[in-house]
């Protein structure tokens, strides 16, 4: 990046925990120009060879938390991304160097606003948000939930700090575990599926990789034409299905198996499921 260039945001933002969701975003920060690396600092445990790795690959800034004490007091925005299992130590350490102006952006999945602030003592202006794995490459699907101490301000700089990695929908904080089960953890879903067509073609008699490249390219070409064309996936499955032809027939044997409501089922169990894990993890940390 040349010194001229201008970027969105010029604060200065400390990433708690560098494990490979705080890297995504970081590199979606960088790579679009949202802040300078070397306002970027990135903090983990005690790894001095991911701390290495981090600063030769984005030239940001690292550290062990135990020693940033200093960083920590002083950054504007500061991104809780460490484990579960780290959280709660690590907000009892950082509530007491804290100010009330600095915003706290959290990625730890199942973690409430009304802990975080209960486990840092104080009410911090708190951005809960759900990234989804494909905000590694850009195509990312985001969930957020602010505490009523966010500013204006704050708001804004969540959104495009965000937004750098993919698309972004606020929710309330009680929505976030339905968005789980369809953005956080649909990839997944999508996957499975992709396996079950790569392996109908290998037992059809594709090569693998002829199998692997028609199903990504089928995957690729299906999303977008939702996203380019505006229509519903109903009409554009219509506009495929010719009446008593070989889609419908293929559909039909979904159909039969229940396709439409195990989709459906597994999203709700899925939410269900982070909304126990959730209250399993906050018990954990009282």
């Amino acid at each position: 990046m040349s010194q001229e260039q201008q970027t969105l945001l010029q604060q200065k933002i400390t990433f708690h925990g560098a494990g490979a969701m705080a890297e995504a975003i970081v590199r979606g920060l960088i790579s679009r120009l949202v802040v300078r690396p070397q306002d970027i600092t990135m903090l983990n445990r005690s790894n001095q060879k991911r701390q290495e790795e981090l600063s030769t690959r984005y030239a940001v800034r690292t550290g062990t938390a135990s020693q940033s004490s200093e960083v920590l007091s002083a950054s504007p925005v500061i991104v809780l991304a460490m484990k579960p299992k780290d959280a709660a130590a690590a907000l009892r350490e950082l509530g007491p160097l804290l100010s009330p102006d600095q915003l706290i952006v959290s990625v730890i999945a199942g973690l409430s606003i009304r802990t975080m602030q209960t486990l840092l003592g104080r009410k911090q202006p708190i951005a809960r948000s759900m990234p989804n794995t494909s905000s590694t490459i850009g195509l990312g699907a985001t969930g957020l939930a602010f505490s009523a101490e966010i500013t204006d301000e704050q708001r804004s700089t969540v959104m495009t700090m965000f937004e750098a990695v993919g698309i972004v929908t606020i929710v309330p904080e009680e929505k976030l575990e339905v968005l789980t089960g369809i953005s956080g953890s649909g990839p997944a879903y999508v996957y499975y599926l992709m396996e079950a067509m790569i392996a109908a073609g290998i037992r059809g008699g594709l090569s693998s990789q002829q199998s692997r490249d028609l199903t990504v390219q089928t995957v690729l070409g299906a999303a977008r034409m939702v996203q380019q064309t505006g229509a519903e996936p109903m009409k554009l499955r219509s506009d495929v299905t010719s009446p008593g032809g070989a889609t419908q027939a293929a559909l039909k044997t979904l159909d039969e198996g229940d396709f439409f409501e195990n989709v459906i089922a597994a999203v709700n169990r899925c939410a269900e499921r982070s909304r126990e894990m959730g209250a399993a993890l906050e018990g954990d940390l009282r």
